[in-house]
């Protein structure tokens, strides 16, 4: 395989905090990685320095001669003044700038210019390219070109970011956080594009489905060290446990030897000079190794909750539009004591608008939100918290609270939930402004969930946090006695936490699902397929719910109460053969993927297998359950 980028030798520092040290990797043609690390471990700077942005304190990066990279930053900026359209063709390339020449002059039907320019697209051949770029403009929904780019929203700016750095349609793309702020429908168009593609990544993200649909290599930076991991994330999950379980072993028989080694130090002190000194730089080597810890974060968050009432909040007759555009038309919907409720949709169709209207940061037109009097709020907001720069992470912590109340009647001091939280000792007593993005959203949870809520209102919760944090928190949330509700483009997370959802459509049209993303995915494959024929929406609302919307039912699954036809009869006991054969077929790939011995081409193959595999149960059990029910 030709190799585009190698890392030689790689080592970061800042002032007394070492990143990494002597780490080396590669990405090769064809080669799409996963870069994993905990908050603050360093793998933005990582990215930088490979685009040039900052650079190291030993050792290379080498690009392949003339290779064509692209670099989707996790906070992309522009110059002000710059249109949409400028911004996404906002490139050195002169074919891209010749077509955004063109597109500009068709916009504004600029008939003398394209007299100019037609023929120039004729002899640069850019046809072709200008059809791909404008597939690209229509996935990622960017219309509206004479648009400044000041004026956009952070999911708006992402998408108009991801088209300038694939029009150009580079060999290696860098890409950090790509997911974030991005709806869940342009998520999953992403996740198809890089899996269709040829294009070599190197990507940093914390979406579990993205990477391990997209990547055929995972790369983890552990304790200042990188590890390497053929195959998509599951298969990396399982390897990881392998070699925590084997460095555990080492440090359990490092602690056995130096037990056996310090009672020789101790045994003759007036005799230290004389012992071999080979044997004393020994000890210290393997107290060293003894004194290592495999902490992986496993964080107890069984906060107790301060008690809630039956009646949480009722929305009534609720209408909110901005201009001409319609956020609620006639919402009314009772909450539920300890419900969970997931909120998806596309970008700019009013989910936080809704958070905001019932936190009261914004009125309604009409109607309103009547709160029961033991509801505590935890508000999680998406713009985050403003923390002062010049405090310490502690000092912010204990404003909230002096301590926090357990679930057993115990307490937690301040010192002791940040420990809990991945802050050690030490990182308690750093200025916030040393903190990175994610250790400060870190932070902003903790002071969150200090203030003992039992009403957790999550708005964008997933940004920024490393895939350990997010695991403590979905734990936490799936023990959580009290409610939740959650706005986030994160699947896996939905899929954990929540019992059902809110689908915002956009134009007030807000219905219920009862189940969680995947299902509901799975649901509305089912109607596309179907032509909206299976399943329509009843009127009666979702199952023990009333419609979110006056006037607007509720989904249902497409689940019948009829009898069976012949031929029905005959598929369901068809599928009853056909699922555990498919079933039958995952493991023993997964076997082989777990083996160790299959080559790069076979691991790539059988990893694309197991997914196509996975996908096809999952639509026979959907099925299967429509029969059966």
């Amino acid at each position: 395989m030709v190799s585009l980028l190698q890392i030689d030798h790689l080592t970061k520092r800042f002032g007394d905090l070492v990143l990494y040290e002597n780490i080396s990797f590669g990405v090769a043609q064809g080669q799409k990685t996963g870069l994993i690390a905990r908050n603050g471990a360093g793998k933005t700077t990582l990215l930088n320095i490979i685009s040039g942005k900052e650079s190291a304190d030993e050792g290379d990066v080498v690009f392949r001669n003339d290779l064509r990279v692209g670099y989707l930053e996790q906070s992309p900026a522009y110059p002000e003044g710059l249109t949409v359209l400028q911004a996404c063709f906002y490139s050195q390339s002169e074919l891209v700038l010749l077509i955004a020449d063109y597109e500009a002059a068709l916009l504004s039907n600029d008939t003398k210019a394209l007299e100019t320019l037609i023929p120039r697209m004729e002899q640069e051949k850019a046809w072709d390219y200008e059809r791909k770029a404008k597939q690209i403009l229509t996935q990622l929904k960017i219309k509206d070109f004479d648009r400044k780019v000041e004026t956009l929203s952070g999911g708006q700016l992402k998408r108009v970011a991801l088209a300038n750095v694939l029009i150009p349609e580079p060999e290696l793309v860098l890409l950090d956080e790509p997911t974030n702020h991005l709806d869940l429908e342009t998520i999953e168009w992403l996740e198809g594009y890089l899996k269709r593609s040829n294009i070599s990544l190197l990507m940093i993200t914390h979406d579990r489905y993205f990477l391990d649909e997209v990547c055929n290599e995972i790369i983890e930076i552990d304790n200042k060290q990188l590890y390497s991991c053929k195959g998509n994330y599951s298969y990396f999950l399982d390897k990881r446990a392998e070699r925590m379980e084997a460095a555990q072993a080492a440090i359990d028989h490092a602690n056995n030897l130096l037990r056996k080694e310090l009672d020789w130090m101790r045994r003759q002190p007036q005799a230290r000079a004389t012992k071999a000194k080979y044997r004393i730089n020994a000890f210290y080597e393997l107290e060293k190794k003894a004194g290592q810890r495999q902490e992986e974060g496993n964080v107890n968050l069984n906060v107790k909750a301060s008690y809630i009432g039956s009646k949480i909040f009722e929305a009534g007759h609720v209408c909110k539009s901005f201009g001409n555009v319609r956020i609620l038309n006639d919402f009314n919907y009772v909450f539920s004591r300890y419900e969970k409720l997931g909120i998806v949709g596309d970008n700019g169709v009013g989910k936080s608008t809704f958070i905001k209207l019932l936190m009261g940061e914004i009125p309604p037109d009409s109607g309103g939100f009547t709160i029961g009097e033991t509801v505590r709020f935890g508000y999680y907001s998406q713009d985050g918290l403003p923390f002062d720069e010049k405090m310490k992470v502690i000092d912010v912590v204990q404003d909230i609270a002096e301590y926090i109340t357990l679930g057993n009647g115990k307490s937690l001091s301040v010192s002791q939930f940040l420990n809990y939280f991945l802050f050690t000792p030490e990182k308690q007593h750093h200025f916030v402004h040393k903190l990175s993005g994610g250790e400060k959203r870190r932070l902003y949870l903790c002071t969150i969930l200090m203030s003992n809520p039992n009403f957790l209102v999550l708005d964008e919760p997933t940004n920024d946090l490393d895939i350990v944090t997010l695991n403590v928190l979905e734990d936490y949330l799936a023990n959580f006695k009290g409610c939740v509700i959650v706005i986030s483009h994160d699947r896996y997370f939905m899929d954990k936490v929540v019992d059902h959802l809110f689908v915002f459509h956009g134009h007030a049209d807000i219905r219920d699902f009862p189940g969680n993303y995947t299902q509901y995915r799975l649901w509305k494959t089912q109607q596309e397929r179907s032509g909206g024929k299976q399943g329509n929406p009843s009127s009666g609302g979702a199952p023990g719910q009333p419609a979110a919307t006056g006037g607007k039912p509720a989904y249902r699954p497409p689940f019948g109460k009829k009898k069976l036809s012949y031929k029905e009869q005959k598929e369901l006991e068809a599928l009853e053969e056909e699922i555990p054969t498919l079933e039958d077929k995952k493991s023993a790939i997964e076997e082989a993927l777990n083996s160790g011995t299959l080559s790069i081409e076979e691991l790539n193959r059988q990893s694309a297998r197991i997914g196509e595999l996975m996908e096809e149960i999952d639509e026979k059990t959907m099925r299967w359950l429509e029969l059966s029910e």
